[in-house]
């Protein structure tokens, strides 16, 4: 029977495509920074007739500026697939083949998930942070290690 043994590894193993974002992060700060920009908006709208053109302009760019933060602070996921793994973080997107990832640590106390890269470095994947649940960031790390041991980044080198 080695069709199951073969199986077996990959039962326990997230279904590609799977994607891992701080829900709890998201939930509240979209709506506030809904909230953000029609509070500047309505106040920009609503103001005396003495306050200026430039003061009302200025109110709504600062709504804009505080929700597009909001939203910033918003995007951090991580996106894996058959072909490797994105890590979308505040400011950047980057995408990592399967072979590039050396590592996946969560260590305790450590605010998101790192990875470890054959270049020498490391990346944090804020996608998967213990900060919205530790339990649920360690089974999703644990996820990710184990996608990556699956798709042979991971393996000990051998000796020769």
């Amino acid at each position: 029977m080695p069709a199951p043994a073969a199986a077996a590894p990959a039962a326990g193993l997230p279904v590609l495509p799977v994607t891992w974002a701080p829900r709890r992060n998201r939930l509240v700060l979209l709506p506030a920074s809904a909230a953000v920009l029609l509070v500047f908006g309505g106040m920009a709208v609503l103001l005396p007739a003495s306050w200026q053109p430039n003061d009302r302009i200025l109110l709504m760019l600062l709504g804009l500026v505080f929700s597009a933060v909001g939203l910033m602070l918003a995007r951090p996921k991580l996106v894996a697939d058959a072909d490797g793994v994105t890590v979308v973080n505040f400011v950047r997107t980057r995408r990592l083949a399967w072979a590039e990832i050396v590592r996946v640590n969560l260590r305790q106390g450590d605010p998101w998930v790192t990875l470890d890269l054959t270049d020498g470095t490391s990346l944090g994947a804020l996608g998967i942070q213990p900060g919205g649940g530790r339990e649920q960031a360690v089974l999703a790390a644990r996820g990710l290690r184990d996608l990556v041991e699956v798709h042979g980044a991971a393996t000990e080198p051998t000796a020769a």
